[in-house]
């Protein structure tokens, strides 16, 4: 954050004006957006608290993703005849696009 300083220095600085902070230990965090997904992988995360209100700052691997809605997943597996796995991964690498995962699949 600051360099030249000690990270315990630091934390007691953030004490000092009120603030905690806290590691939160986590395989993955995912954030809901309208229509897609951020997905972080491997994430580093800190929870900070200061007057009642907590804040979080996350860092990873970052992959952002369409989101898949299972009717769409069945629908294209009456199409295709193909597998749920095979459904989802098409319709992944098509962000979404029925039509062109329905395409991939019976080409």
């Amino acid at each position: 954050m600051f360099e030249g300083i000690n990270p315990k220095q630091m934390q007691r600085m953030m004490e000092q004006m009120g603030m905690k902070s806290e590691e939160i230990k986590a395989s993955r965090v995912v954030i809901e957006k309208e229509g897609s997904q951020i997905v972080i992988t491997e994430p580093q995360i800190i929870q900070i608290s200061m007057k009642g209100e907590n804040s979080f700052q996350i860092s990873g691997k970052v992959e952002e993703k369409p989101l898949i809605k299972e009717e769409d997943v069945k629908l294209v597996m009456e199409k295709t005849g193909a597998t749920k796995e095979k459904v989802e991964q098409a319709l992944n690498e098509c962000k979404g696009d029925i039509a062109e995962a329905i395409m991939k699949l019976q080409g």
